[in-house]
């Protein structure tokens, strides 16, 4: 529930209701230019019946009754509006709030799961409560899915409280109804999404979606669309219009927007953003094989949890002095991944990290311990580090349990673009990284030329499209999301091994002078220089990238 701020009603200093309370229960403050926005959209007759599920202090409520009496200017009764609430401040709030607007509040103090869906209204608006999974827990979390399953779709134990909610929305209407909601831009992007994206385009007839260029709500960390479908139980469509702006004080000025045709409802919507010049060329180049998945060059994987990373990587200093064995510890790379945006991390290279002071040993003692492995595991133990969850439910708190090392590491945390790179130093993997082991078939010809031939225009626009936004504009990308990212195909690697080879030198210069985009440009060329793309498509492509990461990072900068 992302609500419209009333000093009046609901302050700081109110001790019924604070902020704290508000966020714990998912609740924002929605801008009036929203509300009003939606409330027109949806609204399109006097004797239109609307809910609004969320009601918080009515802020959509208002707006509601404020278009009803707009369409209706002959009215003699005030328009009824329907609304639930969880909150019994926040209901009286919008009771008032309704009554002063010129209407009547029919408001349901309840939890919305709970409550018996009756298909009755012409119109549901409103923001759904945005509460992450690590939070959505308990019954309330059961009869979410619950909820959900009525609506025929299954939730995973990661879907966050909006995505049941708007399936258990769309219950509520009449055939041929409207529901128009602000969701969090997940919407797009996210995996526990899908089966919401489906149920979206199966039941309406008409799917629209409203994008900012700016950050709507700061305050609650998390980017937003407006969601406007109409025609319930009259679909299936088979498109969506997508329209654009760049804030909620722009919504006036809304163009009509460009239709978008998703191959898989359910995949992931972030191909709605881009040209589709360039999403048909993704699709071309991987029907005829130039193109493949990660996942056929080989498995990405999580890697080591250790419960500290404090404790169990150690610099050589550190090292030095406890006076640990080089038998007690293996190589490693260092938390965090600085240090691989190059192509190579070398035996070399991980020594001249350490000598910079950076961990570089995983500290993995022998049994039984030498003495000074045993004196650090007491130290270990008299700190505390035992008792973390991790360190707890191992059988030895103080063995790590391994992976083996990988071919090639994988950034999963991004300012610019997933990078690919040689693990020659054979140092095992903490999780800050991901791991790629790759097939028999393909690991010489992978460990050489995937780092360098995964720097290409096509292969950074995809990780736009299947990783998903952090806060301050992150690019992160998961296992199973690497697994589908596009990569050039082994066979075209291969047609292309002597000049990527050659080519190495010059782009590992480039990136070590930050020159990313420069590098990219000269492996374009030894991939895709041959007729393949063409100038006006890989234009194309490399403005679709931009237009996603400058998106990423601007709406960062709005929300600081």
């Amino acid at each position: 529930m992302i609500r419209e701020p009333d000093v009046t009603f609901v302050t700081h200093s109110d001790p019924i209701d604070t902020p704290v309370l508000r966020k714990e229960r998912g609740a924002f403050f929605t801008p009036a230019e929203i509300t009003r926005f939606i409330s027109k959209w949806a609204i399109r007759a006097p004797n239109d019946r609307v809910l609004e599920p969320s009601a918080g202090d009515a802020a959509f409520l208002v707006s509601a009754v404020d278009r009803l009496r707009e369409l209706a200017l002959r009215r003699s009764s005030p328009p009824t509006v329907h609304g639930v609430e969880i909150h019994a401040h926040s209901a009286d709030v919008a009771r008032k709030r309704v009554s002063d607007a010129g209407g009547k509040a029919d408001i349901q103090l309840s939890d919305f799961f709970s409550v018996e869906p009756h298909p009755e209204f012409d119109v549901v608006i409103g923001n759904p409560p945005y509460i992450r999974y690590q939070d959505f827990t308990g019954e309330a979390r059961a009869r979410a899915r619950a909820a959900a399953i009525r609506g025929g779709i299954s939730l995973t134990g990661l879907a966050s409280s909006w995505a049941a909610f708007t399936v258990h929305s769309a219950l509520f209407l009449q055939p041929g109804g409207r529901l128009a909601f602000v969701l969090p831009a997940e919407l797009l992007s996210v995996n526990y999404a899908a089966p919401v994206r489906k149920f979206l385009f199966s039941r309406f007839r008409d799917v629209q979606l409203v994008l900012f260029d700016e950050q709507v709500f700061p305050e609650a960390e998390a980017d937003v669309v407006l969601l406007l479908a109409d025609g319930y139980l009259e679909g299936p469509t088979d498109h969506a219009t997508v329209r654009q702006t760049k804030n909620a004080a722009t919504l006036d000025t809304l163009g009509p927007g460009q239709t978008w045709t998703p191959a898989d409802p359910a995949a992931k919507w972030t191909s709605s953003l881009i040209d589709v010049e360039a999403v048909h060329l993704l699709q071309s180049l991987c029907e005829t094989g130039l193109y493949t998945n990660l996942e056929s060059w080989g498995d990405t994987t999580l890697g080591m949890v250790t419960g500290n990373n404090r404790y169990f990587t150690l610099s050589p200093q550190r090292v030095a002095e406890l006076g640990l064995r080089p038998d007690e510890l293996l190589s490693v790379s260092p938390p965090g991944s600085s240090h691989l945006r190059g192509l190579s991390l070398s035996s070399a290279q991980l020594r001249k990290l350490g000598e910079g002071g950076n961990a570089i040993h995983l500290f993995y003692p022998t049994d039984p311990p030498s003495k000074a492995a045993a004196a650090y595991i007491a130290d270990g133990h008299r700190t505390g580090v035992d008792t973390a969850y991790k360190c707890r439910v191992r059988k030895t708190w103080y063995r790590v349990p391994l992976v083996p090392p990988a071919d090639l590491l994988l950034t999963c945390m991004n300012a610019d673009t997933p990078r690919i790179t040689e693990n020659a130093a054979r140092a095992r993997h903490l999780n800050s990284v991901h791991g790629i082991y790759l097939n028999e078939a393909y690991r010489a010809l992978g460990r050489a030329l995937l780092p360098v031939a995964s720097l290409n225009s096509i292969t950074l626009l995809h990780a736009e499209m299947v990783g998903r936004a952090y806060g301050g504009g992150i690019l992160k990308i998961e296992p199973k999301e690497a697994d589908v990212w596009a990569m050039p195909s082994p066979t075209l690697v291969a047609s292309r091994a002597d000049k990527l080879r050659n080519l190495k030198r010059s782009v590992a210069k480039l990136l070590d002078k930050g020159r990313l985009l420069d590098a990219v440009n000269i492996v374009d060329q030894v991939l895709l220089g041959d007729g393949e793309v063409s100038a006006t498509q890989m234009a194309a492509v490399r403005n679709a990238r931009s237009e996603l990461a400058n998106r990423r990072n601007l709406r960062a900068a709005s929300g600081r």
